[in-house]
């Protein structure tokens, strides 16, 4: 199923303006969605839409957005008047400063979109742009679903891809954070060195291909089971016990660990014959 835009507008760069289209970059369909049910009869259960000034269910088409500018008092907003709020992020993302792409910090991140070329004519410009982006991040805004959010976009393969960004006053500082008051900041030099050997022993090139959604594999098989009438098996996963006492010792034993993995095991040459051994006399061809 081809993916469907969400967005469209323009891409800004100082005077430049590339037609262009939003998709969203992630599946929501690809997690397991539950329905809230009555457990005697296990019905579900219906959410309605209750005013307990007229003691009654209201309808959709009676409901309205309000606004709450004081203690019980709302002003009601009409579609129109969000029509009426007109910023040049509606409609453009502007690109107003560009960075190293390895400045966003991920914990800025909040969504990922992809940009593309609205019509023909666009690709060109876009192709050139794509291009002149590479290694950077163009920061700007653009107002999405009823809020303004903080973009980054940059080049990936053939595209562009835009990161929402979560503004600086909605993140929490690390010093927030009472328990690392207690951490120490220097370390023993030989803690350090084993450290850094076992984080070695497991870099390599990343492909995110590699890692599967192991808890969703394992809830489809319990839903599988129960829908099928079998008894459900649990899979036991141990706990593990911390072994931070000595350190040292669980650094040594995780090298060892890796490096017995990492041996290559003696494989036969079934290409070539084993020599005869001593006193056996040689075969003659027939």
């Amino acid at each position: 199923m081809a993916a469907r835009s969400t967005w469209k507008g323009f891409l800004k760069v100082s005077l430049v303006n590339i037609p262009i289209r939003v998709f969203p970059a992630t599946e929501s369909a690809a997690s397991l969605s539950f329905n809230q049910l009555h457990a005697e009869c296990q019905t579900r259960i219906q959410q309605k839409r209750w005013c307990p000034h007229c003691e009654r269910e209201v309808p959709l088409s009676e409901v309205v957005k309000g606004y709450e500018f004081a203690k019980g008092r709302y002003v009601v907003m009409q579609e129109d008047d969000f029509a009426k709020v007109s910023t040049p992020s509606t409609r453009i993302i502007n690109l107003e400063q560009f960075t190293d792409e390895t400045a966003v910090d991920p914990m800025y991140v909040d969504r990922t979109y992809y940009l593309a070329p609205d019509g023909q004519v666009a690709g060109d410009a876009y192709a050139v742009m794509r291009e002149g982006m590479r290694g950077k991040a163009g920061i700007g805004k653009v107002a999405l679903y009823g809020r303004e959010y903080l973009v980054a976009v940059k080049a990936q393969d053939n595209g562009l891809v835009m990161y929402t960004l979560h503004h600086a006053a909605e993140m929490r500082g690390i010093d927030q954070i009472e328990e690392l008051d207690s951490v120490p900041k220097t370390v023993k030099p030989e803690e350090l060195k084993l450290a850094q050997q076992v984080v070695e022993m497991y870099s390599g090139e990343l492909n995110l291909n590699d890692y599967k959604d192991e808890y969703k594999e394992e809830l489809r098989r319990v839903i599988d089971a129960k829908v099928a009438g079998e008894e459900v098996v649990a899979t036991v996963t141990p706990e593990p016990a911390s072994n931070v006492i000595d350190l040292m010792a669980a650094l040594r034993r995780s090298l060892d660990t890796v490096s017995a993995a990492k041996k290559p095991t003696a494989k036969a040459d079934l290409g070539k014959k084993a020599p005869a051994a001593k006193g056996e006399p040689k075969r003659k061809r027939a």
